[in-house]
């Protein structure tokens, strides 16, 4: 990072605020500023190449140098570049990336609205199952059940459902008594000893029917799940875990509402998270991967019969009382259908099947290094929890920050990962990530382990 006057590190530092950052260590520290990408691979305002080992934010599934995306935009630019989806207005692109949507999404899947990103579709969610309920006659159903460690967004009341305490402190949440957490299904942390998978899966289940038993079945109105936990630190199901949780909501006559915002376009090997861990969703929200990046856009899919409910009731009303300036923008839609075309016409989910074997055999293998904990992942997504004895499973003290070294050390080794809650390093590349780079992924983060091992004091 240059740190002269007129740099872009400088003026950064000057203008610009940066979500998840300690501000005032970022006046002190800069940016890192990514001025170019190709492939896997970005650069800075110093020419040092990285490989993207989280795909920016879990979301650049076909890097960044896709000619195809670009050109999609700018045929798009050319020929209409806005229009909106109010009041029966609709475009080319919305139409055309609706209907694929419905195509791709799971059975239960029927409708889809557009909207800009993961938070929003959540927020959405919450909004549009309220409104179901109230057309239903049913003004106590309202209260949604999440998980601890999930992250569902940031806005106001995804902010809700998002249970990692660092999305919460100082801004008021919670500050409704609609939301409530469960245990997250990480049998790693959350196992009792001699707990087998399935035990765990029924425990945790059988939670979640005590919890809507204690709240009364009339006032829970939803379940709110990631297939597989990203930010809260690459949490994989244990086996049955979904099947039973869909049991306890079906007979309670609670909606499931899967987040695909970071499975979803074959992150865990499949087209969704659903496919891979045998989910019907009532509701599901997708964004990221939907446009490989490359434009904000997000979805809310959902089932023929909730749009039955609330589509009477929008006509009871005058309307659907609720839309986005840039929902659906045609722009964006356009790039995210030229996206899914690329996904098919290039086979993606056949590649990430295809490398996610050595992938994961690479991820298993560091579970071997004396700094890991865990080593666990599905498909080209993992993370591994950094521990001070393997045995026990004992952390590291909070204020020691190791997976923020093994990060800065990654770094230092032209590696971008990311410190998650728990002492997790999420792993995330793009999906056009090939062996080869598979292999450089990880011989980098194995380096930056072992950098770290050198300097943190030997446990007593």
């Amino acid at each position: 990072m240059s740190s002269a006057p007129n740099s872009l590190a400088a003026r950064d530092i000057a203008y610009t605020v940066h979500g998840y950052t300690n501000l005032r260590q970022h006046e002190e520290q800069g940016p890192l500023v990514i001025t170019g990408g190709e492939g896997v691979w970005v650069s800075d305002d110093e020419g040092k190449k990285y490989l993207e080992g989280l795909a920016g934010l879990w979301c650049s599934s076909l890097g960044f140098s896709e000619k195809r995306l670009v050109e999609a935009a700018r045929r798009q630019l050319e020929r209409m570049p806005y229009t909106h989806t109010f009041s029966h207005r609709s475009s080319e692109p919305v139409i055309e990336l609706s209907e694929k949507l419905v195509q791709m999404a799971p059975a239960s899947v029927t409708k889809a609205f557009l909207m800009n990103s993961g938070s929003e579709a959540n927020d959405t969610a919450i909004k549009l199952i309220w409104y179901y309920n109230n057309a239903r006659g049913k003004p106590e159903k309202k209260r949604i059940i999440a998980r601890r460690r999930a992250y569902h967004g940031i806005t106001l009341a995804a902010g809700h459902l998002t249970g990692l305490p660092y999305a919460r402190a100082g801004f008021d949440l919670p500050m409704s008594d609609r939301f409530f957490h469960v245990t997250a299904p990480s049998w790693y942390r959350e196992g009792l000893p001699g707990e087998s998978e399935e035990e765990f899966s029924t425990r945790l289940a059988n939670e979640v029917d005590t919890l809507i038993r204690s709240l009364g079945a009339d006032t829970v109105a939803a379940f709110v799940a990631e297939p597989v936990m990203g930010a809260g630190g690459v949490v994989v199901p244990p086996k049955g875990y979904f099947e039973k949780v869909q049991a306890v909501l079906k007979k309670h006559d609670v909606l499931f509402v899967a987040d695909e915002v970071i499975n979803g376009f074959y992150r865990t090997g499949n087209t969704w998270g659903c496919d891979t861990y045998n989910i019907q969703p009532d509701i599901l929200t997708c964004a990221k991967q939907l446009s490989a990046s490359y434009l904000p856009i997000s979805a809310v899919l959902m089932s023929q019969d909730f749009y039955e409910v609330i589509a009477d009731f929008s006509a009871k009303h005058g309307n659907l009382g609720m839309g986005y300036t840039y929902g659906g923008h045609p722009v964006a839609a356009a790039v995210a259908l030229e996206t899914l075309k690329i996904y098919e016409e290039d086979k993606t989910g056949e590649h990430v099947r295809a490398v996610s074997p050595h992938f994961q055999k690479r991820l298993a293998q560091l579970a071997d290094h004396p700094l890991v904990g865990e080593a666990r992942g599905v498909g080209l997504i993992g993370a591994i929890e950094l521990v001070r004895d393997k045995k026990t499973r004992e952390p590291f003290e909070v204020s020691a920050k190791v997976a923020p070294q093994v990060t800065g050390r990654c770094l230092a080794h032209g590696l971008i990962l990311r410190p998650l809650p728990g002492d997790a390093v999420g792993i995330c590349p793009p999906l056009i990530i090939t062996e080869a780079e598979i292999d450089q992924l990880f011989d980098r983060l194995t380096a930056a382990l072992d950098d770290v091992a050198g300097v943190l004091p030997k446990a007593a």
